[in-house]
């Protein structure tokens, strides 16, 4: 099992789970954090960092956030590893409670 970032990151980019990853299985797009399913080792000290619990067990995504499974896998192919803590995005606070905001991603 893996880790994965899903909705609530859209558009916030908080990176405190950056900080606690050992193995740096984040990587970064322009407004959103995945995680690369090959290089999670499941410890789960991102989960307990993140503000917006954005992140999950892959078995305990929620039915409505499926997608980001597989979105995780793809991107994290493509975007580099981010391995520092950085300043979210400086509109997080409006974004942080809006929810459905994968066509807001950018790629």
């Amino acid at each position: 099992m893996t880790y994965v970032v899903t909705d609530a990151c859209v558009k916030c980019k908080y990176t405190d789970c950056v900080d606690v990853c050992p193995v740096d299985c984040f990587r970064e797009g322009p407004n959103f954090l995945v995680i690369d399913p090959d290089e999670c080792i499941d410890c789960t000290l991102c989960v307990a960092e993140c503000p917006v619990e954005a992140i999950y067990a892959e078995d305990d995504v929620p039915a409505d956030m499926q997608d980001y499974i597989e979105l995780n896998a793809e991107m994290s192919k493509i975007w580099h590893a981010i391995v520092e803590k950085k300043d979210p995005l400086p509109d997080h606070e409006t974004w942080s409670t809006v929810s459905g905001k994968i066509g807001h991603i950018e790629r």
